[in-house]
């Protein structure tokens, strides 16, 4: 539960993106049917026990007896009494009567293609029969064709599946006999299951949530920093508390579908000790969990948990349980709760009781804490330190460094005709020097987030795609810079379009991966006042931009106006005059440019520092 929290990638280190199921996919299980692993002992691969509540689905068939090649109707169907529970998935085979535990035994043809398809169990191909799809369904029909040799009497059974953490395995279904037969055997009425049911007591908490005692009795890890999950529904919130052999702890926070959090040695996602609460329709589901690099969440063999209890409202899942500090040896994969580690907390969705990727970079704590050690206060950041120098360094030179170059040149060219700094004019020194600061401030930048991650994100959409473009941009422009032909060559102007035009291009692509960048998992900030914020800044610059080039055009239209009646009258020209009120005034709108610039990126970036 890193990476949304980063997860170790597959290899040595390589970084993950968490949150106490950081990247999980989707859920393991197979919603298109394809369930031939399940031939044998038909459970579903689902980590959870068959329900031991009466089935609410029976089997029919259109006849009691058959002979080798007869045609049977199959109808799986849910129960008349027992009201409307349709079903999503199922497996339906015929065994040998007299050994329900062997193979499956002759054919079928479908009558529902659209809901159910053929699978190859042992050695015959359309041995059974199984849904496509996770829609819901109230009656499924196949055609059963006997085999050449059959056995004596035939079983049907069925496994059923009416959410993911609810099914039936091997629900019996009448026995069909072959014509002259004798002694066929009875149906098994009970099939065995060999899953280990474990037992969790679920109740309502008759204690509520509340931050007191943090740092005094109880070590507690919150987002925002200080709030109170009794008065703060927005507020996540874990809490441990040692007791003589065992921890409480306490998570609580909005989610749609599941809350959860992690124990790690380390800030990337991998070999973590997981502890679920997932809804469930009206119920919360509270679990141990383990997760292996970017697997989905593998819950515990075995109960590790006692003293659950859990409350639902307005949108806030709240669980409290404890834990025993030390566990046998054979249970494995459990974190001693003795050690240090670092906190993670995650939430997202979950459907059916199956959980879904996290809906935002989880919350880890920045330093390691033992379990057991002294109560404390601890502090929390969604967003990875890399990723935050990430995103100062383009903004700063996206922002500000970028903007701030290109108004030198394109308007205080001529306002420095003389003055020089190194040999080269001022203008020219002032631009070089913020452009080549643009493009090492972008290179550190573009870096880190490969050093972050370890190699590309796929979760990040267009943005490093737009990335990639504006590095290769900034390159390009240096390069065309070195290679400009001389001032009074012809091609001069080829250069200029073209420098124009690549800058032009890379500014503006610059500030789309910016905006979209904000809106990442790793870097979220606070919206939608971030946003305006980051679009006031932009604006502010193309309002200076604009305000410039309206003067420019002024002064050079007014200005051939003024010398003529001026040569007319005077007989002379007061260009000096003009021209240090005209540079007066573009420096008095580049200092304004510069504070209000300033001002919205330090807004900005006080706000990744608390992220």
């Amino acid at each position: 539960m890193n990476n949304e929290t980063a997860q170790q990638m597959p290899g040595p280190h390589l970084l993950l993106v968490v949150v106490a199921v950081c990247l999980i996919k989707t859920a393991s299980g197979f919603a298109n049917g394809k369930v031939s692993p399940a031939c044998g002992d038909m459970t579903p691969q689902h980590g959870h026990d068959s329900s031991s509540k009466p089935a609410p689905y029976n089997i029919t068939l259109d006849k009691p007896t058959f002979r080798p090649g007869d045609h049977i109707t199959v109808t799986l169907r849910v129960v008349p009494t027992s009201g409307s529970i349709s079903f999503k998935g199922f497996l339906i085979e015929a065994r040998d009567a007299g050994n329900p535990d062997g193979p499956a035994v002759g054919s079928f043809s479908l009558l529902n293609p659209s809901e159910s398809q053929l699978l190859h169990c042992g050695h015959t191909q359309g041995s059974a029969v199984s849904h496509t799809s996770k829609s819901k369904k109230t009656e499924i029909q196949a055609v059963w064709e006997a085999p050449k040799n059959p056995p004596s009497g035939v079983q049907f059974m069925a496994t059923v599946v009416q959410k993911y953490k609810v099914y039936w395995v091997q629900i019996p279904g009448p026995v069909v006999s072959l014509n002259g037969a004798t002694g066929v055997p009875p149906p098994n009425p009970t099939p065995t299951t060999t899953t280990a049911a474990v037992t969790t007591t679920l109740s309502a908490l008759t204690r509520p949530f509340s931050s007191e005692g943090c740092g005094r009795s109880k070590s507690c890890l919150r987002d925002p920093v200080g709030c109170d999950p009794g008065r703060d529904p927005l507020c996540f919130f874990l809490s441990f508390t040692p007791e003589a052999r065992t921890v409480l702890f306490e998570l609580s926070g909005p989610a749609d579908g599941y809350l959860s959090f992690a124990l790690s040695l380390d800030k990337w996602m991998g070999n973590d000790d997981v502890y679920l609460c997932v809804r469930d329709g009206d119920s919360v589901d509270i679990n141990a969990a383990y997760v292996s690099g970017r697997a989905h969440p593998e819950l515990a063999s075995e109960n590790v948990l006692s003293d659950t209890a859990w409350q639902l409202a307005d949108g806030v899942i709240q669980c409290r349980f404890r834990r025993d500090i030390l566990l046998p040896r054979q249970i494995e994969s459990r974190f001693s709760l003795d050690q240090s580690y670092f906190l993670f907390i995650a939430h997202g969705r979950a459907e059916d009781g199956v959980i879904y990727r996290h809906d935002r970079q989880p919350l880890i704590s920045t330093h390691q804490t033992v379990i057991t050690g002294l109560p404390e206060n601890l502090a929390g950041s969604r967003s990875p330190l890399l990723i935050k120098f990430h995103g100062v360094f383009m903004l700063v030179a996206w922002m500000t460094t970028v903007t701030t170059g290109v108004i030198i040149a394109r308007y205080f060219k001529h306002d420095w005709p003389e003055t020089r700094l190194f040999g080269r004019r001022l203008w020219f020194q002032v631009h070089r020097a913020l452009m080549t600061l643009t493009v090492l401030l972008t290179c550190v930048g573009f870096s880190l987030p490969f050093i972050y991650r370890g190699g590309w994100s796929r979760h990040a959409g267009s943005h490093p795609y737009l990335g990639c473009t504006v590095m290769a941009l900034s390159f390009i422009q240096p390069i065309m810079a070195l290679l400009r032909p001389a001032t009074d060559s012809s091609r001069r102007y080829i250069f200029n379009w073209m420098h124009l035009g690549t800058g032009t291009i890379a500014r503006v692509l610059a500030v789309v991966a910016i905006f979209l960048g904000i809106q990442q998992q790793a870097l979220l900030l606070p919206g939608p006042w971030s946003t305006g914020v980051l679009a006031g800044c932009v604006v502010w610059g193309v309002l200076v931009d604009l305000l410039l080039e309206f003067h420019s055009k002024v002064v050079i239209v007014t200005g051939r106006t003024l010398a003529e009646d001026e040569e007319k009258i005077l007989g002379t020209h007061s260009d000096s005059e003009r021209q240090r009120k005209v540079s007066r005034f573009k420096k008095i709108v580049l200092a304004v440019f510069l504070v209000g610039n300033v001002g919205f990126l330090s807004v900005l970036l006080n706000t990744i520092r608390h992220v």
